[in-house]
């Protein structure tokens, strides 16, 4: 559905690229000033309509329920953790988080209106991996981390953009998708799923279960 989103996105840039083209090229420089501004103004919008179209297309159809990744935990230190997460795709990555709980959020642009009707599916993109303290004399003390697991790459961030706009627009809205502060252990190992009301995690081993066991 994304990728067709994404066509659609680019012919109209198409559009605005041969419409530019044509008023920069027709007849002679009478109104050249005016003619170039309205030429470039079209060209700068379909420049800026396939940057939008990118970024889209490196959000996720998410349909049904299902697993995003898995998070895994070896421990450095006092509340230091070496973490390894790898998504769905089986693309690992390893990141260090200082604390006691880890969270995952997730970035969710969320079709409503016309479009929620027609069945376009939200989509999603993981965003970040942090680590929180107990206390909070130690979450304002000591070492925090946070880290981006995906990042807008081309200058152009639909989803803080509606975000900014305070999801004014009628047809989505930018929310966060965040799976609840779960403690660290060494050796545990969580799944993480999404659904259409965001992220949970789960155990997969006895040390986290033993660990979600200690913590509630």
């Amino acid at each position: 559905m994304y990728i067709a989103i994404t066509f659609v996105i680019a012919f109209l840039a198409l559009l605005l690229v041969f419409w530019g083209g044509k008023v920069l090229l027709k007849g002679n420089w009478l109104l050249g000033f005016l003619r170039g501004t309205v030429g470039l103004l079209f060209l700068g919008g379909a420049l800026l309509i396939v940057l939008v179209a990118l970024d889209v297309y490196s959000y996720r159809n998410l349909a049904d329920e299902h697993s995003v990744g898995t998070v895994s935990f070896e421990r450095l230190g006092e509340q230091h953790y070496m973490v390894k997460f790898a998504d769905e795709d089986g693309i690992s990555q390893e990141f260090q988080l200082y604390g006691d709980q880890w969270q995952l959020d997730a970035r969710m642009l969320k079709w409503k209106g016309a479009l929620s009707r027609w069945g376009i599916e939200p989509a999603y993109r993981l965003d970040r991996l942090s680590g929180r303290y107990l206390t909070l004399q130690d979450e304002r003390n000591k070492e925090r981390s946070v880290h981006a697991l995906a990042e807008s790459e081309h200058g152009v961030d639909v989803w803080n953009l509606l975000r900014n706009m305070d999801n004014s627009l009628p047809v989505v809205d930018a929310v966060y998708g965040s799976a609840t502060f779960l403690p660290m252990q060494d050796g545990a190992v969580y799944e993480v799923r999404i659904s259409h009301t965001g992220l949970l995690a789960r155990p997969l081993n006895q040390q986290a279960q033993t660990a979600l066991n200690e913590w509630r």
